[in-house]
Parts: C-alpha cells; sequence; structure tokens
C-alpha cells in the first residue's frame, strides 16, 4: 500500500463519523440558519472545538452572503478550503548539518516510545547516524522499552538506572553523541511524576542541559499527542508548551478516532505546526503531515 492508500485506511473511523455527516448535510439543502446549527453540531461532535468551529462556521456565512450562494454543492468545496486554510502548509520535520536534538514530550500512553522509534528507524534508513537516551528515569519500564525499541532498529540507547537523574542522562548522551558524530539524538523524557509540577520542573532541568552542553546543536522539542484523548490534547500541548516551549506536534492513533476533526482544532488554537501523524500500527504508518492530502484522504478523493 503505498503512503496516500495508507492514510486513506486510517482516516476511515474520522470519513465514516465526520465527514460522511457533512456530505450528507451538503447534499441537496437549503442554506438557511438550521443548515448551520446542524453543521456546527457536527463540527464540534468531531473534535473540532468550539472556538475554531465557530470561526468556521462564521467564515462561511459571510462568504454564502457576500456570494450570494444558494447550492450547498458549491458550498461544499468552500468548506474544504476553509479547512485547508486553518491547517495551512506542510512543515515536516527537518534537520541541520551538525548535531541535530529532538527532545520528545507527552504524558504516558500517547505512544511516546514508539513514535521515538519509528522516527529513528525512518532516518536511520536515510543514513543518518543516531543516538536514543533514555531520560524517562521515572519508571523502569520506560527504560527497558526505549532498549528494546533501540536494538530492534539497531540504533544505541544511553541509559541509566530506574531513578537517576534525568539530566545525568542527557548529559552523558550529548556527550557521547558529540564523540560519536551523531547526526540526531533523540531524547525521550518523563510523562507523569508524582505531581504535575515535578514533571515540569524535570523537563525545564533537561532543556537547560541540552542548551548548556549542546549549545551549537539544532534542538527542537515534539510533542506526542493521542488523537483518541479529542479536546484533552490541547491542555496537554498548552501545559507542556508553557514549560518547554513546543516546536512541532506528533498525533499519533488517528486511525482509532472518528473525531479526527482535532487536526484542525489543534492547528487552529495553539498554532503549532503538526509535523507527523499515526495511521496504524507499522513504522511507514508514521506519516509527515501533508494539510492538502489529509483533506483529500478525509473526503475519499484520489
Amino acid at each position: 500500500m503505498g503512503f496516500f492508500a495508507r492514510l486513506k485506511e486510517g482516516l476511515s473511523k474520522t470519513r465514516k463519523g465526520f465527514i460522511d455527516k457533512v456530505e450528507t448535510l451538503f447534499t441537496g439543502r437549503a442554506i438557511d440558519d438550521e443548515f448551520f446549527e446542524e453543521l456546527e453540531e457536527i463540527l464540534i461532535q468531531a473534535d473540532v472545538g468550539v472556538k475554531t468551529t465557530m470561526k468556521l462556521v462564521d467564515d462561511l456565512r459571510d462568504i454564502v452572503d457576500e456570494r450570494r450562494i444558494k447550492d450547498t454543492g458549491e458550498l461544499r468545496s468552500i468548506f474544504k478550503e476553509e479547512i485547508e486554510k486553518l491547517l495551512g502548509e506542510p512543515s515536516p520535520l527537518e534537520f541541520k548539518e551538525g548535531l541535530n536534538i529532538l527532545m520528545v514530550v507527552g504524558v504516558n500512553g500517547v505512544g511516546k516510545t514508539t513514535t521515538i522509534a519509528k522516527i529513528a528507524d525512518r532516518l536511520k534508513r536515510e543514513g543518518k547516524k543516531i543516538l536514543l537516551a533514555a531520560g524517562d528515569t521515572f519508571r523502569a519500564a520506560a527504560i527497558d522499552q526505549l532498549k528494546v525499541w533501540g536494538n530492534r532498529v539497531g540504533v544505541d540507547v544511553i541509559a541509566h538506572s530506574e531513578g537517576a537523574d534525568a539530566g545525568a542522562v542527557v548529559f552523558d548522551a550529548i556527550h557521547a553523541a558529540q564523540s560519536r558524530g551523531v547526526d540526531l539524538l533523540i531524547v525521550d523524557t518523563a510523562g507523569r511524576l508524582h505531581t504535575q509540577k515535578n514533571l515540569m520542573e524535570e523537563l525545564k532541568k533537561v532543556r537547560r542541559v541540552i542548551d548548556k552542553e549542546a549549545n551549537d546543536a539544532y534542538v527542537q522539542v515534539l510533542q506526542v499527542v493521542d488523537a483518541t484523548t479529542g479536546q484533552n490534547a490541547i491542555n496537554q500541548v498548552k501545559l507542556f508548551n508553557e514549560a518547554v516551549k513546543v516546536d512541532g506536534i506528533v498525533l499519533t492513533k488517528l486511525d482509532g478516532t472518528a473525531k479526527g476533526g482535532i487536526v484542525i482544532a489543534i492547528k487552529d488554537e495553539l498554532d503549532i505546526p503538526i509535523k507527523l501523524i499515526g495511521v496504524g500500527e507499522k513504522a511507514e504508518d508514521l506519516q509527515d503531515f501533508n494539510p492538502k492530502d489529509f483533506i483529500a484522504a478525509l473526503f475519499a478523493e484520489e
């Protein structure tokens, strides 16, 4: 299966739960207040979020008035264009010459470790030299899991024991990366500590170590978010963004939700680029996020 076919298949639940309702609404209906109210309801149920829904519907109302549109078929293509505008241009992961560091953050259970493995696997195939740092020292299982994935994809993992200082792990990993001439160091981080405040303080400390020990490296903070958590995902990103400034988002488990509207809400409300989306279990199911392809796959186009 090609990339686009995988994307289309991965978005099948959202297509059935969200887009099919939109398509039904846009078929042979009068464009009146009731029409817009129903559209609002569909969008909110699909996790597009109240704020983004209101913006989208208000813009559509204005366009209908300005252009005196009577045909829902014509409005359908405008609706798609408006979503595309909200999603913006593609913003894939970029790397520079020399050492690159990806600090990967997110709450437990979102698929952080498997995402790290998939990114490592992809970039290793592209010829990059990769090193992983087991910075989630809060859970022994997290360290073991990263080591298992490291073995699987053939990438070394720098790790200490459970309960070790995450800053010390990252310190060692940076110096190992520098001495080995590594292209990319991917740092796993804790997703849960005893309190949320402790977690954020630990992440800030890890970031300080990175800035101090690798001040010539190109550093990006990538947050992994589970699409099935809906609006809660937005609150998670806001919290992490306040602590360590998030540069990009990986949205996992899109194939597991019928409410893929969360993609639109995240981009509109947070204005942080979605770099990658996960539409299945396999390594190739983690794809660069391309808004045009995403919309075409949602609306089942070629």
